[in-house]
């Protein structure tokens, strides 16, 4: 049987300072956790893990206490108007400092030739930190499949940086309508971590509906109507498995952080475990 680690993924408890989330995901059996020293909206809560010194102090410390290792950072966005080491180093210095190997980017860029040029640039960036960036589709931004996102990470591979690696996301790949069998036919090695999560419904005719849900309301592994399974038997055994499942009504109702991560962590288990 497959054993794939656990990952608390920073959206899934989203109200936790970085500390909070080290010591949620230690409580509720994680073997790994997910934190964003950059918020990915301006609505969202900001830690800032960036500037702050003794924010950082707190989190390193709260990682050696629980033995917790970070596995991805993000989330990096990269724009038309993005330059690279200028806005980025800084968050590399931080990533290695939280003993972190991956890093989640956002390709929001309709020029996918000054893309791959960004995508290049922030692995060269990255390498020296131990660092991968994984690229990640999402519908509504430049890179909206997985074969975009396919061949985007093919061609910075190919210029020469092996740290370029593509995430999945179990929600993006349904709500794409990218294809299992395509997925199958990307390299092992250039996924070291995937997304796990489950989907309310079918796909809705809005975009705006489409992220709304992949903010706010995704599913627990097994309660949706995703190909969990399907995608399972297609990634690399033993990866990494990072739960990013917003649940906002549960959170409004006054479900803690603890108990959504645990119940995270169980479903997962099952739809692993084949129970």
């Amino acid at each position: 049987m497959n054993q794939h680690p656990f990952s608390l993924a920073a959206l899934t408890v989203l109200e936790l300072s970085p500390p909070e989330m080290v010591e949620t995901a230690a409580r509720a059996g994680y073997d790994l956790v997910g934190l964003r020293p950059v918020p990915a909206t301006p609505e969202e809560p900001s830690f800032p893990l960036m500037t702050d010194t003794a924010l950082l102090r707190e989190t390193c410390r709260r990682i050696r206490d629980t033995g917790i290792k970070v596995a991805d950072i993000e989330i990096l966005r990269l724009k038309p108007e993005t330059r690279v080491k200028a806005d980025f180093a800084r968050f590399m210095e931080v990533g290695a400092a939280l003993g972190a190997s991956e890093i989640l980017v956002a390709g929001n860029d309709d020029d996918h030739a000054r893309l791959i040029d960004n995508f290049a640039a922030l692995c060269e960036l990255a390498a020296p930190h131990g660092l991968h960036p994984h690229l990640e589709f999402m519908p509504w931004t430049g890179v909206t499949s997985l074969n975009e996102a396919r061949q985007i990470v093919g061609a910075v591979r190919e210029a020469g940086h092996t740290n370029a690696c593509l995430l999945v996301d179990a929600f993006h790949l349904d709500r794409s309508r990218s294809r299992l069998e395509d997925l199958a036919e990307v390299p092992a090695d250039w996924m070291r971590y995937v997304q796990l999560c489950d989907v309310p419904g079918p796909i809705p005719a809005s975009m705006d509906e489409i992220l709304r849900e992949a903010r706010c309301e995704r599913r627990f592994p097994g309660d949706g109507q995703a190909d969990l399974q399907g995608l399972l038997e297609v990634i690399p055994p033993q990866v990494p498995l990072s739960l990013e499942i917003p649940t906002d009504a549960l959170r409004q109702h006054g479900v803690s952080a603890l108990d959504r991560a645990h119940m995270a962590l169980e479903k997962a288990h099952a739809l692993v475990e084949g129970r």
